[in-house]
């Protein structure tokens, strides 16, 4: 072997190491990172249903979705200003407002709305869907082409979802459903431009502006709704208002968003599924309800769809 031979092949050595050793631990660990992240989210949100329904137990339902936002802007505000972080490029506010219209107003309002008529079990079982929407969402955002297999996955778990609501709502859809279903769609839109904008700025401040920038109309609603609905504060609907308010609306939020940037949307809708199985064992534990043995079995079922479309999106 020649003096040159060998350089080179401690070139490469000393390049291998460098690109495979020391990069890819990193790499790694911020994935593991991600995942760890995106896993609390998903915790968190699992307990938004139950919180909302203590809520409702002594507030009126707009009076809670707008104290909710209040709080939960009013920390957000108090982050972003203790640290002094910019305002966010102008390219970036048309996707903040998809965020503040999708995850701040829309998805809170509906399923609180739905949530005075329709128990904590069910609307899971139909929000379940969500991971499936949301990668849809993605797919149409990114312009990628999913397969044949991942577009029948999807349309298999939403006549799932379908059958299993109008099947307890006695033969056809109910309003609470109307909203739960609406709820899916705006929610994924604002997952989707969340999980973009998180790759260009740091998740929390994603979510933070995004309830700033919801905190004027939020504000004006409180006000509006305190005085036409009841407002009663227990132990339950303080307790329901303050979580659904920091722990599923701010925090929440942050570590998922989080978890996204870090694995990506289609990896972090994985970890979702788990999400109506955990709504349906706390809808047990904390508030009570029983569940029909059509719950946990659509729930499943919506899992293995979803499972396909992740598979099938590669």
């Amino acid at each position: 072997m020649t003096a040159q031979d060998s350089a080179t092949r401690r070139s490469r050595i000393a390049v291998t190491t460098a690109t495979g050793t020391t990069a890819t631990a990193p790499q790694n660990s911020s994935r593991r990172s991600g995942t760890v992240m995106a896993a609390l989210g998903v915790t968190a949100f699992s307990l938004t249903f139950p919180s909302t329904a203590w809520g409702l137990e002594g507030i009126g339902p707009w009076s809670f979705v707008a104290l909710r936002c209040v709080l939960s802007a009013v920390i957000a505000g108090g982050a972003l200003l203790a640290l002094r972080v910019p305002l966010p490029a102008r390219r970036h506010w048309a996707g903040l407002a998809v965020v503040a219209a999708g995850v701040v107003i829309g998805f809170p309002l509906l399923t609180t709305l739905a949530l005075q008529t329709s128990t904590t079990a069910h609307a899971a079982v139909v929000v379940g869907l969500l991971p499936l929407t949301t990668a849809v969402f993605s797919a149409l955002r990114t312009g990628a082409r999913p397969s044949r297999m991942f577009w029948a996955a999807a349309l298999t778990g939403a006549a799932a979802v379908i059958a299993f609501t109008v099947q307890q709502s006695g033969g056809a859809l109910s309003t609470a459903d109307l909203y739960l279903f609406a709820s899916l769609l705006i929610c994924a839109a604002g997952y989707t431009e969340g999980g973009r904008l998180a790759r260009e700025m740091p998740g929390w401040q994603v979510i933070g502006w995004a309830l700033v920038l919801c905190l004027p109309l939020a504000v004006a609603g409180a006000a509006v709704a305190l005085q036409s609905e009841p407002f009663q504060l227990t132990g339950h609907s303080a307790t329901g208002l303050l979580y659904s308010a920091v722990g599923s609306q701010f925090l929440g939020l942050v570590v998922w968003y989080r978890g996204m940037a870090a694995i990506g949307v289609p990896k972090a809708s994985q970890l979702q599924l788990a999400q109506p199985l955990l709504t349906l064992v706390w809808s047990v534990f904390l508030l009570g309800e029983h569940l029909t043995p059509a719950a946990p079995l659509t729930a499943a079922a919506v899992l293995v769809c979803i499972a396909v479309t992740q598979r099938a999106r590669g």
